[in-house]
């Protein structure tokens, strides 16, 4: 007879999603350029309850929405080119949406800062962190914001109005000891207030647990490379409700899953290596589910948003 954690794992592995190999183009997929049907290196992106994309577009220094059935997106905030000014933006790596201010927060990173832009307002910008080479970006259910320092090996809980922020994960140098974070990219924040992070340069993802002092590797366990229990410079993080981790391997240009206690992953989209095939990707970046757990990734490389359906 199983145990009962043995039937936990069991009805875990039976919900396992699988995906279409083949990708949708959503958004991009016209080549490099600033054109409104094009995207150059997207990043960061969400997707809304309508199925609308919002994508940190990099190279063209803008955040961008592409409705759904769209042929070219929409410029929401940085449509003035690159600068420091209140309606300008330089590299947004990452943007969230918060709900309760119905605004946008980006990581602005070549100006070191974190900005808020309320939505439709491109005028109404706030800086809410400054002098932080933020890479990641997350929000709880309780309106607090998570900025990863990928300079300082650390991340910090922000309230409104708190600059400084609470350090929650790393903040001891770069390494790869469980208290130690070395390049921190994506973040993901759960409902228990767990944060997962893509540890870039230690090639692995963390679990920091609420109040932990250190954190415990997740997904890949063995270092640099290409097998399944390895990652080559993870970007973007999700984790699905039943507890799966979702992984943009950036260099192997795949998308990889790790169930609770795995030894090795399973890749789930991509990993036929570097391509602009449908069944390929190109420096896979962000990710995300729609509301139907679809799952969405910007290929960078490709300059495009590709969209799995779920079988």
């Amino acid at each position: 007879m199983l145990t009962r954690s043995q039937l936990k794992q069991k009805l875990i592995e039976t919900k396992k999603n699988q995906y279409k190999q083949f990708g949708i183009t959503v958004a991009g997929g016209n080549g490099s350029g600033q054109e409104l049907n094009q995207l150059s290196v997207p990043c960061g992106i969400f997707i809304d309850n309508n199925k609308s994309v919002y994508i940190a577009d990099y190279y063209n220094h803008r955040i961008v929405k592409w409705e759904l059935n769209s042929n070219t997106g929409q410029t929401i905030a940085g449509e003035n080119g690159k600068g420091n000014q209140k309606n300008q933006l330089s590299y947004p790596i990452n943007t969230i949406f918060d709900k309760e201010n119905n605004s946008f927060i980006i990581s602005d990173n070549g100006n070191r800062r974190v900005v808020r832009y309320f939505d439709q307002n491109q005028t109404d910008q706030q800086t809410i962190i400054s002098n932080i080479d933020c890479w990641g970006l997350a929000i709880d259910k309780n309106g607090f914001i998570y900025a990863s320092d990928i300079e300082n090996h650390e991340v910090r809980r922000y309230k409104q109005g708190d600059e400084k922020g609470e350090l929650v994960a790393g903040g001891n140098g770069h390494g790869n000891h469980l208290n130690q974070l070395y390049g921190p990219a994506n973040i993901f924040i759960d409902d228990d207030y767990s944060l997962y992070i893509s540890d870039y340069f230690n090639h692995r993802v963390m679990k920091w647990k609420k109040g932990a002092k250190e954190g415990i590797i997740v997904a890949a366990t063995n270092g640099r490379g290409n097998s399944l229990k390895q990652l080559d410079c993870p970007q973007g993080v999700i984790v699905h409700h039943l507890g799966h981790i979702y992984v943009a391997d950036y260099c192997n240009h795949r998308v990889m899953r790790w169930c609770d206690g795995d030894e090795e992953g399973e890749v789930v989209v991509g990993g036929n290596g570097k391509g602009n095939q449908s069944n390929q990707l190109d420096l896979p970046s962000g990710l995300s589910f729609d509301d139907e757990e679809n799952l969405y990734v910007a290929d960078a490389s490709n300059y495009r948003i590709q969209k799995y359906e779920k079988n």
